[in-house]
């Protein structure tokens, strides 16, 4: 007898969401909050002694609070409500705290999860307090924005505030393999490409799993060029019946570039005679100021935006002479790509580090939250340092834990050549600065005693 297909009423594990299907069934399968979870962290002890606080979760998307909140309901035997701040208003919160309160008169718990918190107004937020103090509800709040600016002093004064972490390498390293062990199919990544993989999703787990899932029918081992082509759209390209106008701008763009003044008039007198709105030449302008010459000459950007304003207020035909002549100052002008590079270099080293947080001392601390968490505690302010440093105090601006990295690297050309001599002077204190906290660290003389 031939087996009886599926009822369509029964749950499909294979075609749910990767995401729904990895969903950690306890507490200790959650990955990368170790620092909340652990069995000496702080919410770990309250899941040991059964008992619980209202308390915000503030951390980045896709870092667990949703599921962190579910199994908290769990291990402590408490009804899981949950509403959104986006779709929820006062009416559908009294349904809940109606519930609640019954269920509290017979000694049942509520656990009241309330997503994207900061989204309420602060009416809606003043009505969780009377169920909060008097324990009808243990409100969990997740939020991605800073407590301290989103949500009432009243509430949050009744609230713990815990800092989820993004999820480090590691941690999305570890949510791959349950993937592949999950799916029972190995990646078709190479190691590059499957390190290319945990950047992209950016400490965010769920969104690591659904790149994942895009790589479910792929065939045959992805390089990392391979991998962007398949989860990225490429950029739409520029219309083909323009190629003669594009063509005249780039001519243009790189007779100034070649500080050949006499060929840039040439093609600036091509597009204008061709009816090109001069307009466009002058954002242009100051797009090549920007990007060509920067601070190898300041007055560059202030030519080319003088011409654009010089044009807007005088037209056809007289302003057009405010543009000759900034093409004429551009093209003779000192070049340096220097700027343009290190935004570059900058733009790709961001995208290898994904959200590191500043350093805490670099932070303002305007709420008493963030002074208990260390922002802004130890910050050098450079114009009050004294010496011949001209306002340098040599502290480091980069994340904690990440090395430092040159990504301006300057020309001897035009006032880069004064720029180089500053940042060398700046070098050599921040090597004497370094080489002397390592001595003090270093000193064994110091046995702590004041």
């Amino acid at each position: 007898m031939s087996q009886e297909p599926p009822s369509l009423f029964e749950p499909d594990d294979v075609g749910r969401p990767l995401a729904d299907r990895l969903r950690p069934e306890s507490l200790e399968d959650v990955i990368g909050q170790d620092h909340l979870l652990g069995d000496d962290a702080p919410i770990g002890r309250m899941v040991a002694e059964r008992r619980l606080v209202s308390m915000v979760l503030w951390g980045p998307p896709g870092c667990g609070k949703t599921t962190i909140a579910r199994l908290l309901a769990e291990r402590t035997n408490l009804v899981f409500e949950s509403v959104s701040a986006t779709f929820s208003g006062v009416a559908e919160l009294r349904k809940v705290f109606q519930s609640a309160a019954k269920r509290r008169e017979i000694g049942q718990g509520t656990m009241l999860f309330v997503d994207e918190i900061h989204r309420f107004n602060r009416a809606q937020q003043d009505s969780f307090l009377p169920y909060v103090e008097d324990g009808t509800i243990v409100l969990v709040g997740a939020t991605t924005e800073n407590p301290s600016f989103e949500l009432n002093s009243a509430l949050l004064s009744r609230c713990q505030v815990f800092v989820l972490k993004r999820l480090d390498e590691e941690a999305l390293t570890t949510l791959i393999t349950r993937a592949e062990e999950t799916t029972e199919r190995e990646l078709p990544l190479d190691a590059q490409a499957r390190h290319a993989l945990v950047a992209m999703a950016d400490g965010d787990g769920r969104y690591l799993l659904n790149l994942i899932e895009q790589l479910q029918t792929v065939s045959g081992a992805l390089d990392t060029s391979g991998l962007v082509d398949l989860v990225q759209q490429r950029a739409p390209i520029y219309d083909k019946a323009q190629e003669g106008h594009y063509n005249l701008i780039s001519a243009l763009h790189k007779s100034m570039r070649g500080s050949d003044p006499d060929a840039s008039l040439y093609w600036l007198a091509r597009m204008l005679e061709g009816g090109e709105d001069p307009l466009y030449i002058a954002r242009r302008l100051v797009r090549f100021a920007n990007e060509d010459i920067a601070i190898a000459d300041p007055q560059a950007i202030q030519q080319a935006l003088a011409a654009w304003d010089v044009f807007e207020r005088l037209g056809t035909p007289e302003g057009e002479l405010a543009i000759a002549q900034a093409v004429v100052y551009l093209a003779t002008a000192p070049k340096s790509i220097a700027v343009y590079r290190g935004f570059n270099a900058a733009k790709k080293l961001a995208k290898q580090t994904g959200s590191l947080m500043p350093p805490a001392n670099i932070l303002n601390a305007p709420t008493k939250l963030m002074k208990n968490l260390g922002y802004g505690e130890g910050y050098e302010y450079d114009p009050d340092r004294p010496g011949g440093g001209g306002g340098f105090s040599g502290a480091n601006y980069f994340p904690e834990g990440m090395e430092p990295e040159k990504v301006y690297r300057h020309t001897s050309n035009g006032y880069e050549h004064i720029i180089a001599k500053r940042l060398t002077e700046w070098d050599r204190m921040r090597a004497e600065k370094r080489q002397h906290e390592g001595r003090a660290d270093n000193d064994p003389s110091d046995d702590g005693d004041t």
